[in-house]
């Protein structure tokens, strides 16, 4: 009863002001239709809100649970401590000898380290032993020369080179495809100036300066410089070469 009660007073009170809301849209000339509705959503919203607030039960807090009261110590154990504490140790059990497997692990003699402890003699040779015994010691890296190690001469023999270009100076050998500015001055430092003397290597030659040409090795082969170096030293030109000379490369 008190519940419905609380809602009915809510809703009376909205229906109150929505109807003075009602009343004051028509002294406003809102017309009667906008004066109903203003004062029909009113009433509607304050008298859901009132009842939410004011109608709304209110919960209660559960009672809380008393805590198990500490369990206090006993008594017994209480006497007991003081008296294994001032309990003394037999002095017979302090005097008596060790015996060799009650010792202390600090008293045992250390473990031996380094290598005479790490060689473990076997109680027959094994299989090879006697040939890895032969050898140790004598084995050292030996470098390929196909693996691009710069220290070893690969297979081939070297081109012959020049110590200056000939009269009326050296070849733009960046016309070679393949062959840019730091090319061009590595082969200059390996004698190497004119098409003619690319367009008359070999194979052993090829292979030398595939080799030799740090950071570039295997260039000579692929990019067909022998072949393009007959062309240019025969006075033709490649398609490569018009573009050098047309500036459109380098």
């Amino acid at each position: 009863m008190m519940d419905g009660a609380c809602k009915r007073n809510c809703w009376i009170g909205a229906g109150v002001v929505g109807l003075v809301v009602a009343l004051f849209a028509l002294g406003a000339h809102k017309g009667i239709v906008a004066a109903i509705l203003l004062g029909v959503l009113t009433a509607a919203l304050l008298g859901a809100l009132l009842v939410w607030m004011v109608c709304a039960p209110v919960p209660k807090l559960a009672p809380r649970k008393p805590s198990a009261p500490e369990a206090a110590p006993s008594s017994n154990a209480a006497a007991a401590a003081p008296l294994a504490q001032a309990a003394p140790e037999p002095a017979a059990e302090a005097s008596a000898p060790k015996t060799a497997d009650e010792v202390a692990p600090d008293s045992a003699p250390a473990p031996e380290t380094g290598e005479s402890a790490s060689v473990v003699k076997p109680s027959k040779p094994l299989p090879g032993e006697a040939d890895l015994d032969s050898r140790k010691g004598s084995w050292r890296y030996e470098p390929d020369a196909t693996t691009g190690d710069d220290t070893v001469e690969a297979e081939g023999s070297k081109p012959e080179a020049l110590s200056a270009p000939r009269e009326g100076g050296a070849d733009d050998l960046k016309e070679i495809k393949g062959v840019g500015p730091k090319l061009e001055t590595l082969l200059h430092e390996h004698g190497i100036f004119h098409f003619e003397q690319i367009a008359g290597w070999g194979a052993e030659e090829v292979a030398w300066m595939d080799a030799n040409l740090q950071g570039f090795r295997g260039r000579v082969s692929r990019d067909d410089w022998v072949g393009q170096a007959k062309i240019l030293a025969a006075g033709s030109e490649t398609e490569f070469s018009q573009r050098v000379d047309d500036g459109e490369v380098y």
